[in-house]
């Protein structure tokens, strides 16, 4: 909540906004805080702070750590983690203690959002459009920040790849980071019809309105994003099999780009290892579920590909390159 409070007041643009380096009254001043909570400033700042170094005057200084350079100037992280920490998404673990006790649920209350909400979030984004747009910007947020990464370090696996299809990719934001690295291969974007509606135009990705769940447009390479995590075993085979079928043989350059979480793969430092964990939970609210090389194992070859190949990326995440 301190975190929440600290983007709300955008605390870390006022930082650098003086420089990188700014005093509790400085700060203060630039998020228009009534001087009687200038207390509460300096707790909620210790909560999220080392020990700050005082300045010229002997004043409280604080400064901008390399994590919260990542709230400002671009890419920034700040709309997704907006996201993550917003009502919306913290409000259903309040009742997962009575969600793990019930199993008289209806199928619209199976997961821990739609208790809460009636809705599972991409449906209640197309509904609600103040938490449509704080949905969209988050994700785009998201792509911009990982894709820079993927294609500066791992852009291997774009390269001899002549079409793709971004399956669930909302507006674009990693397909056009991909088609602006790599402009020899025609990105599309398969996205359910309200999420299409809004799509950006004068751009070089197609948008395509469908379910992939029903069908996948055919493409050299499919990409999934932060997708299959959402899902059970059943409905990923399911997408798994749309997208071999959408596909050419692996002779003739056919894959599934998959960006996700492979839970023990990457570094072994503990802070990777305890967020891996978090994040299993986390994604437990809409029933879904982080894998770990088995479980990704087990759903790539029950939906017929023949191989596949996981390459760490950055922290937490990695890709799974899957063959037919």
């Amino acid at each position: 909540m301190a975190l929440k409070a600290a983007l709300d007041l955008r605390i870390a643009d006022a930082i650098h906004h003086h420089g990188g380096t700014a005093t509790l009254s400085q700060i203060a001043t630039r998020v228009t805080l009534q001087p009687s909570k200038l207390p509460c400033l300096r707790r909620v700042m210790r909560v999220l702070t080392q020990q700050p170094a005082p300045d010229d005057d002997g004043q409280e200084a604080y400064g901008l750590t390399p994590a919260s350079r990542l709230l400002v100037g671009s890419p920034s992280v700040s709309p997704f983690l907006a996201l993550m920490l917003d009502a919306t998404f913290v409000s259903p673990f309040l009742c997962l203690g009575s969600w793990l006790q019930r199993d008289d649920l209806l199928p619209e209350e199976s997961s821990l959002f739609e208790m809460a909400h009636g809705k599972k979030p991409w449906d209640l984004a197309s509904r609600d459009p103040s938490f449509g747009s704080l949905f969209n910007e988050g994700m785009v947020a998201d792509s911009g920040f990982i894709m820079d990464i993927v294609v500066k370090e791992c852009g291997d696996v774009f390269r001899g790849v002549s079409s793709m299809v971004d399956v669930a990719g909302g507006l674009g934001g990693a397909a056009q980071a991909i088609s602006k690295a790599f402009p020899s291969v025609k990105c599309s974007v398969l996205d359910l019809p309200h999420i299409v509606a809004n799509a950006p135009s004068g751009t070089d990705v197609k948008y395509i309105a469908g379910d992939m769940f029903e069908s996948i447009p055919p493409g050299n390479a499919i990409f999934l994003k932060w997708v299959l995590h959402d899902w059970g075993d059943a409905e990923c085979v399911k997408i798994l099999k749309n997208c071999r079928k959408a596909i050419p043989s692996r002779e003739e350059g056919g894959k599934v780009i998959i960006l996700d979480m492979v839970v023990g793969a990457g570094s072994s430092d503990l802070k990777h290892k305890e967020t891996q964990v978090l994040f299993d939970l986390f994604i437990m609210f809409v029933n879904g579920i982080e894998r770990n090389e088995q479980g990704w194992k087990k759903i790539i070859f029950d939906a017929g590909f023949s191989d596949y190949k996981i390459i760490p990326v950055l922290g937490v995440r990695s890709i799974v390159e899957a063959y037919p």
